[in-house]
């Protein structure tokens, strides 16, 4: 008996799923049938006041039977009432007037005459009114039912389009974050019009005046919430000023197209990379897949912050073979299981090896022949240089001069060395490091173009500014200093520092590629692009 009842209970569950939807449709169904029933006398009423109301009773099942059976084509019983918007009212106008027609001719057909000749046009209109309006006003208690009251307030800054997004995500939301008080967006001329019944306060620059005039007990916001994800740069940074002055935090919304898992919404913290008030540099794609598309490419030191994007921008371009060498397993083998997921059809291999044990890169080089090496691999924090310079100098001028000269005796078409700033006239250990690595390369680009090979090894240096999202970048120190309520560790007040993000880098670092190999070749030199 135990084991029969044990069977049964699922497939009664299971039954019990299968008619769910279809009680709901029924029911959706008699609610229209009513409606609709109840619009035909109501129409002849409105079309001829002294013809009677529910004369003839006939009209009740002749108003229902027509419009459930134009509503069909229209999908109008398939509708959830509780998220009816413009596309289910468009249905239901166009089964209203479909009813109206096919009673209409009804009449005509049994020969009883048509109370009025706006008749039809009054009973479309009747059914409209009905249908929808029983749809709002589900829509709008069922809301109100279980609706929490938000604690705190808000005020959107961006596009009218992202603004109103984000408040009809916050409307259906039965438990709200918070209560969105006004709008900034970024039109001239906006002012004092809704947007779901919220108003537009005014232009973002005007910011400053819209708080100050604001009334404190009801409408001060406890934060500013940008919408658009292109708001950023200047306009950002201005925002964020006023906002520090008045002692408000300004957090972003999440891109709602976005596919991302998430149960309800939430905002995050304005990045400092959205700070960042500089276009982007327009790169040679074209250049890019015709130096890296089935070719072996090599990439050092794959584990590291700019090494894995390396490999990311890389792998979109269909190189023949990947070959991702670093020292530290398991950063190696994480980015090996990203780009097994995202780039499934690139021929990878990952190589633990140390730049600085020159019998496994020999062994290396001439198992795989790269044709094209990216040199990343490198110390670069300065105070652990610093602290620690011979392992400075090994990994970074010893162990990029045995890179270097193994993928030149294997036939590397041309290899490209990360180099840095700080190389630059250089006062630290690491910046020397660098210089003298980059000096190395130079050397031997310049036999390169002075010998007669013309296949032989072309060397690009590519120095970088402030990554930020690096390892080693000043960013998560003065994040963690903020965070902590200061003070900032800067080198001196008047410092100017030039940031980049590690996608741009890295994209940065394919383009001097192409321009250093592909371009100067055919002669166009770098700077004819």
């Amino acid at each position: 008996m135990g084991g029969t009842m044990a069977t049964q209970c699922p497939d009664t569950r299971l039954s019990a799923d299968r008619l769910r939807p279809v009680n709901r449709i029924a029911v959706n169904m008699m609610l229209d049938g009513g409606l609709g029933a109840l619009s035909a006398p109501l129409a002849r009423w409105l079309a001829d006041p002294h013809g009677g109301l529910l004369h003839p009773l006939w009209f009740l099942a002749g108003g229902a039977i027509t419009f459930l059976l134009s509503s069909l084509p229209f999908r109008v019983p398939l509708q959830y009432w509780r998220f009816s918007g413009v596309g289910d009212l468009l249905g239901i106008a166009g089964a209203s007037f479909a009813s109206a027609a096919l009673f209409a001719l009804g009449l005509h057909l049994t020969g009883f005459p048509i109370p009025t000749p706006t008749f039809p046009v009054i009973h479309g209109l009747v059914l409209l009114v009905c249908m929808g309006g029983a749809r709002i006003v589900y829509r709008v208690s069922y809301r109100r039912a279980t609706r929490r009251q938000a604690s705190s307030q808000v005020i959107l800054i961006g596009s009218d389009n992202a603004a109103d997004l984000l408040i009809r995500a916050v409307e259906r939301d039965p438990d709200p974050p918070f209560r969105i008080a006004g709008i900034l967006t970024q039109g001239r001329g906006q002012a004092g019009r809704r947007i779901h019944g919220v108003p537009i306060l005014g232009h973002v620059d005007t910011l400053d005046a819209v708080l100050s005039r604001l009334r404190p007990d009801t409408l001060v916001p406890h934060r500013l919430v940008v919408t658009d994800a292109d708001f950023r740069g200047e306009d950002l940074a201005a925002v964020l000023e006023v906002a520090e002055r008045r002692g408000l935090v300004v957090q972003r919304a999440p891109v709602l197209t976005d596919l991302a898992p998430a149960n309800r919404l939430e905002l995050r913290p304005v990045a400092i990379e959205d700070l960042l008030n500089r276009p982007q540099v327009t790169l040679d794609h074209e250049g890019m897949a015709a130096l890296l598309r089935g070719r072996t490419v090599m990439v050092t030191g794959a584990g590291g912050s700019i090494g894995s994007e390396l490999t990311r921008q890389i792998a979109q371009y269909a190189p023949g073979r990947l070959l991702l060498l670093d020292h530290g397993e398991f950063a190696l083998w994480q980015i090996d299981l990203e780009l097994s997921e995202r780039f499934p059809a690139v021929r990878r291999e990952t190589i633990l090896a140390d730049i600085r044990d020159r019998e496994r890169i020999e062994q290396v080089f001439a198992r795989h022949r790269p044709e094209l090496v990216f040199h990343a691999a490198a110390l670069k924090h300065v105070p652990m240089v610093e602290a620690n310079p011979c392992e400075g100098m090994l990994t970074n001028v010893i162990g990029t001069r045995i890179v270097a000269d193994a993928a030149a005796r294997h036939g590397a078409r041309a290899l490209v060395m990360i180099s840095t700033d700080k190389a630059v006239n250089p006062s630290s250990l690491m910046g020397a490091s660098k210089r003298a690595a980059e000096m190395y390369c130079q050397a031997l680009d310049v036999l390169a173009r002075a010998g007669d090979a013309p296949d032989a090894m072309r060397c690009v240096t590519v120095r970088f500014g402030n990554v930020l999202g690096s390892t080693g970048s000043v960013v998560p120190v003065f994040r963690r200093q903020l965070e902590r309520g200061g003070p900032l560790t800067v080198t001196h007040p008047d410092m100017q520092r030039y940031f980049m993000t590690v996608s741009e880098a890295v994209g940065l670092v394919l383009q001097a590629s192409v321009r250093g190999t592909i371009r100067a070749r055919a002669g166009s030199g770098t700077d004819a692009l």
